[in-house]
């Protein structure tokens, strides 16, 4: 069994969200980042794989939003992968469209074969990423896709609660 490592998105994941649940009720653990309103993708790439090395086990990654668009860049930057066993990637955030000031510096979303198996998870409707980048993303990274209809952007929004269709999906990678 692995352990897991929580990547919440641009503003963190609140306490409704599916990730704070699973940190709560699965003993996931999150990647704290230093600023999550002004995020820096080098700092953030930084707490990723800081926290890949302290891991004593082999870890699943599970990412949200601007968390994947962390992972793509960790792998395209050489980041030590060795300990990754999976990646679940929620609703990854296509920032290259996004008209958001803070995510600009984490342009382009890196579109490189993650070396590890991952599944993407996308909303048919998500406002953060049209469901064929969330399949471009999918198909660049070498990941299984699942989409969920009407699944938005798969956060507490979503009324999700402790997501049951995801801790599956993290069965599979574990």
């Amino acid at each position: 069994m692995t352990s897991v490592l929580i990547l919440p998105g641009f503003e963190n994941s609140g306490p409704a969200h599916w990730q704070t649940r699973w940190e709560q009720e699965l003993g996931c653990r999150r990647v704290e980042q230093a600023d999550w309103f002004h995020p820096l993708v080098g700092d953030w790439v930084e707490a990723l794989a800081a926290a890949v090395a302290a891991a004593s086990a082999p870890v699943t990654l599970v990412a949200h939003s601007l968390g994947c668009v962390t992972v793509a860049h960790w792998v395209a930057r050489g980041g030590d992968t060795a300990k990754v066993r999976g990646a679940l990637l929620v609703a990854p955030a296509d920032v290259d469209t996004a008209e958001v000031p803070e995510l600009v510096n984490f342009r382009p979303v890196p579109l490189v074969p993650l070396p590890f198996p991952s599944i993407v998870v996308a909303g048919d409707d998500d406002p953060w990423a049209a469901l064929p980048r969330s399949e471009a993303f999918a198909a660049a990274w070498g990941s299984r896709l699942v989409v969920v209809p009407g699944g938005g952007h798969l956060n507490a929004d979503s009324g999700l609660g402790s997501w049951p269709q995801g801790q599956s999906l993290l069965t599979e990678l574990r």
